[in-house]
């Protein structure tokens, strides 16, 4: 950053003609007859309007300029700094990375704000610069109600905010109520502690009696803390402003997302709306795009499965099928997929709903019913732009089955999934979708079947011999001599669950003469099953076991998983 002190802010938008010498002057008898800094006189006579003046000082200085909205700021970030001093210089601390604090400041070119501030807190001052507007919001958000979330809720006036016990309220002030800083505050600290806590999907779920908050972790679903129903309709509301939703409208659902800074990190949040019988329920489903994409190595292959998956995404030409349910990591295996095979010398292609992560050097395509652009129709326009890989998110019809497999009978690689519980299914659903057997033989070279596991933690696992109970109901009752097992105890690392993170477990099926021989003639799902095993496939229970054996997880994840097998 320049020193600020080399040139004054006056003679600076001076030289740079945005304002006259003349009105420099009159804001200066100003500012001394008002007791006020020279950057809100000259705001307040209308010489530079709060965002020109905010646009100048970031290039002048060299200071990036944020918005201070889109951030969360940790509770411990802002113990840091006094809030007296805050309110005196009009700053709020936002990122500590090392002995470095990041600041948003009103008015950066105040040195003595900036040398006070490093000699209390004993770090690095690092500004960055925001309106005037937003930090005095911030100022109230995080220093005016402070606490942790049973605090906040407590510290709630329900009379000051003018909420009926029942919690309806007109427009207009249901609009007041979600900008009130206690308000605001509540819903950051929802998010906030689901973010640290690895959680992937926010539940808030209106009650006859109260509003209840569930937290996704690994999989499985955790009670929180709930709140009275008389916030209900001010916290639903806060969301749906932040998704860019109409608060107004209560009888349909509403789909919305938006992306916050916490920590230096990027969170995307999608928002799905839905009216019940005692109000809307709203989910929040977290992202971490910041976060590096997982190679094929990460997400729990065998040696054996991952060389032979490796060969099948250097085909040439050919369809690949990821199946299993709905959250069992098929997008981020398909993302792996094409970054291992993404080079300069591939056009690589993708069209999805959700985009979920930003691939570089790969066009990737948004869904948009709205203007008709489906999985079909953006599929065939993918094929007039010369791909060599194609990505579809996901094959939910016949339609975009067909363009799909034609893709791949004409020279191009063609990845995309499907919700079946395991590979040899993927088959026989798309012939009782309508395609020709013979079209599916020739076509598709593999079909991966994945689920996902929770992991064992490392803080709290230990050994221990297992069942026969559970020996029986894995297979391995004839070889239970000796035999050791794992498990998790429990801890604050785990919230005493045992588990902590999760990893693939796949079955994978390449087609070969016998498979494709079954496919043709439209063999049960059973019989190809069989077939692909007998063919050397490892069934997702087995990939289990195997997993289970080195210690990763444990035997009732594993049966939860694959129980239908």
């Amino acid at each position: 950053m320049a020193r600020a002190d080399k040139k004054s802010l006056g003679e600076s938008l001076v030289k740079e003609g945005i304002i006259t010498p003349e009105q420099l002057k009159q804001a200066q008898e100003e500012e001394k007859r008002l007791g006020l800094r020279l950057r809100k006189v000259l705001v307040k006579l209308g010489y530079i309007c709060e965002e020109d003046l905010v646009e100048f000082l970031s290039s002048k200085l060299g200071l990036p300029r944020i918005e201070l909205n889109n951030f969360l700021i940790d509770p411990k970030i802002i113990e840091l700094v006094p809030e007296e001093l805050a309110r005196k210089y009009e700053l709020i601390p936002i990122l500590k990375i090392g002995d470095r604090l990041t600041c948003s400041i009103v008015d950066p070119w105040n040195i003595f704000a900036l040398d006070e501030l490093g000699a209390r807190t004993n770090l690095i001052i690092e500004p960055v610069i925001a309106t005037e507007a937003q930090i005095k919001k911030a100022l109230d958000q995080y220093y005016g109600t402070k606490g942790t979330m049973e605090e906040v809720i407590k510290s709630i006036d329900e009379a000051k905010l003018g909420i009926k016990e029942t919690g309806e309220l007109d427009l207009k002030k249901l609009e007041e109520i979600t900008e009130e800083p206690v308000v605001i505050k509540l819903v950051n600290l929802i998010i906030m502690k689901a973010v640290k806590e690895r959680v992937s999907d926010i539940h808030i779920e209106p009650e006859e009696d109260m509003l209840r908050t569930r937290f996704r972790i690994d999989g499985m679903l955790h009670e929180e803390t709930s709140m009275p129903t008389h916030l209900q309709s001010a916290i639903i509301s806060r969301i749906k402003i932040m998704a860019n939703l109409d608060i107004a409208e209560r009888r349909k659902p509403q789909d919305g997302r938006f992306t916050i800074k916490m920590e230096g990190r990027d969170i995307d949040v999608r928002v799905s709306c839905v009216p019940t019988i005692y109000g809307e329920n709203i989910v929040l489903r977290l992202l971490d795009v910041s976060n590096a994409l997982l190679g094929l190595n990460q997400l729990g292959f065998s040696r054996e499965v991952l060389e032979k998956y490796q060969r099948l995404i250097l085909r040439p030409h050919g369809i690949i099928l990821v199946t299993g349910p709905t959250g069992c990591g098929k997008t981020t295996t398909l993302y792996a997929s094409l970054d291992k095979i993404n080079t300069p010398e591939k056009n690589i292609i993708t069209i999805e709903d959700p985009v979920e992560y930003k691939l570089r050097g790969i066009r990737q395509i948004q869904v948009n019913p709205k203007v008709d652009l489906t999985f079909a129709n953006g599929l065939r326009s993918i094929l007039r732009q010369d791909p060599n890989v194609v990505m579809v998110g996901e094959i939910r019809d016949l339609e975009t089955a067909e363009i799909a497999i034609q893709a791949a009978l004409t020279g191009h690689l063609v990845f995309s999934t499907l919700h079946t519980n395991d590979a040899a299914t993927a088959v026989t659903r798309l012939i009782d979708m309508g395609m020709e057997s013979f079209l599916l033989s020739s076509s598709v070279i593999g079909v991966l079947a994945q689920r996902l596991v929770r992991t064992i933690c490392q803080d709290c696992k230990e050994e221990y011999a297992p069942t026969q109970e559970e020996l029986r109901d894995i297979g391995l009752l004839k070889d239970r001599t000796g035999i050791k097992f794992c498990r998790g105890k429990g801890c604050s690392n785990c919230m005493n669950t045992g588990y902590k993170g999760r990893i693939g477990i796949f079955e994978l099926m390449i087609p070969n003469e016998s498979i494709c021989n079954l496919i043709i003639s439209k063999a049960p799902t059973e019989e190809i099953r069989k077939k692909a095993i007998a063919s050397g496939m490892v069934s997702l229970k087995e990939d289990g076991i195997q997993k289970i054996k080195k210690g990763l997880t444990s035997v009732e994840e594993v049966l939860r998983m694959t129980q239908e097998e």
